[in-house]
């Protein structure tokens, strides 16, 4: 039981440093490496298709365990000190920000899963 109570307190942090970069991202001090850094890692972390498929045995949670963290922390250590603290109170006080950033990345999961559905369908009403 210790070790999922442990789990959960990971899980909730990466979350806030997810939110965190995402609001460094957008401030005007974050160097522009940093932010696409930021960028690559938003985008890997919100994105639907995995380097490693998921259904692989073992190899498919690999890069959600080994990767993703990996490039949080090297995006984190680009921001700049004082930035990211800046980020992180931001992302842990204001509940409404964090619920705006996790609607916005559904909505952005949501558009891209139609997209990618609409081009196979499209291509498969081509070939036919």
């Amino acid at each position: 039981m210790n070790f999922l109570k442990k789990l959960n307190e990971k899980t909730k942090g990466l979350k806030k440093e997810i939110i965190a970069l995402s609001l460094a991202i957008k401030d005007k001090r974050t160097p522009r490496m940093a932010k696409l850094m930021i960028g690559l890692t938003l985008s890997y972390a919100l994105s639907p298709i995995d380097l490693i498929p998921d259904f692989i045995p073992v190899f498919g949670y690999l890069d959600d365990l080994i990767i993703l963290p990996l490039m949080i922390m090297i995006s984190i250590k680009l921001i700049p000190g004082e930035v990211l603290a800046d980020c992180r109170t931001r992302a842990g006080n204001d509940i409404k920000l964090n619920k705006k950033i996790g609607l916005y990345s559904a909505i952005g999961i949501i558009i891209i899963w139609i997209s990618v559905t609409a081009i196979i369908i499209l291509r498969f009403i081509k070939t036919i």
